[in-house]
């Protein structure tokens, strides 16, 4: 069984980023991802509308980090480490089969740059290195035509197709439910 340990807190650079820990003084862009429709258009979570909404999210993430239950970074550009452009986290383990589910949002002023492939491939090697991860999954909405195709040039493997498992914004969507096994091949990501 996995036994992670989140202290002290991997701090993560890229060629262009930092994956850092969330800090309440990102409060203001983690109400701005998490609130404005056009960066989540393709995600079926409710919008955020107050900024307590955003505390208790920072809040939910430090506890999850503090209860080495998943890990989660901001990403922030390396020459603006203040400014948080995204998260990303493998915040779901599922110690016993040594798996985990990874989420990403990124600010639509960054996108379509290769700054959330970067991210996933530092998240992908920790997950795999440090953590000693089998399995690393993603649930994503069919019709998130940006997410599959990152998973996919990433050799993450369609495992799944659920009907209706997934009740938001007052209706039932659609899932899938891609993976990537740390053995089937030792180089992972690629560009």
């Amino acid at each position: 069984m996995l036994t992670p340990n989140f202290n002290p807190f991997p701090v993560i650079e890229t060629e262009r980023l930092l994956m850092r820990r969330i800090h309440v003084d990102d409060i203001e862009e983690i109400f701005i991802l998490r609130s404005d429709p056009i960066i989540n258009k393709n995600s079926l979570r409710p919008l955020i509308t107050e900024k307590a909404e955003a505390f208790d999210f920072i809040k939910k993430i430090e506890d999850m980090v503090n209860q080495n239950e998943g890990i989660s970074w901001v990403i922030c550009e390396k020459h603006v480490p203040e400014k948080v452009i995204g998260h990303i986290g493998i915040w779901r383990l599922m110690k016993e089969h040594y798996r985990g589910e990874i989420g990403y949002l990124l600010h639509t002023d960054f996108q379509g740059k290769g700054m959330m492939t970067e991210a996933l491939k530092a998240s992908i090697d920790y997950g795999f290195d440090q953590l000693k991860l089998h399995s690393i999954e993603a649930h994503v909405s069919p019709l998130n035509q940006p997410s599959l195709n990152i998973l996919e040039r990433n050799h993450f493997v369609r495992e799944g197709y659920f009907k209706d498992d997934f009740f938001a914004k007052g209706r039932f969507h659609d899932s899938v439910v891609y993976s990537l096994i740390s053995s089937v091949d030792k180089n992972w990501v690629r560009d």
